[in-house]
């Protein structure tokens, strides 16, 4: 499989503006989410669903989980940069809805 195309400035400023748009931040070049749960049995269910969402895709974020706040880092590490993976993985989990899979 080839290395996927980092997103330049201008394509990813124009993906984050798009409609279909994540809603994510840009962050130290990852796109990055928290999502707030119920506490924190909702937040580990939060967890086994973007895992399971990222296991498909076979692209993983960074998860950090702290009682009931789940923060999620988007970037392909492999090729230095976000690509359209990080995008379409980022559509997914907004999907799952606000941390309640």
């Amino acid at each position: 499989m080839a290395r996927p195309t980092v997103l330049d400035v201008a394509a990813l400023d124009a993906a984050l503006a798009a409609p279909d748009a994540p809603a994510w931040d840009l962050v130290e070049g990852q796109l990055v989410k928290v999502v707030e749960c119920a506490g924190f049995a909702p937040a580990l269910d939060f967890v086994m669903a973007v895992g399971r969402l990222a296991e498909e895709a076979d692209h993983h974020p960074d998860i950090d989980i702290r009682w009931r706040t789940v923060r999620l880092a988007l970037v392909t590490h492999d090729a230095g940069g976000i690509t359209e993976l990080d995008l379409a993985l980022a559509r997914a989990i907004d999907a799952l809805g606000d941390g309640t899979p």
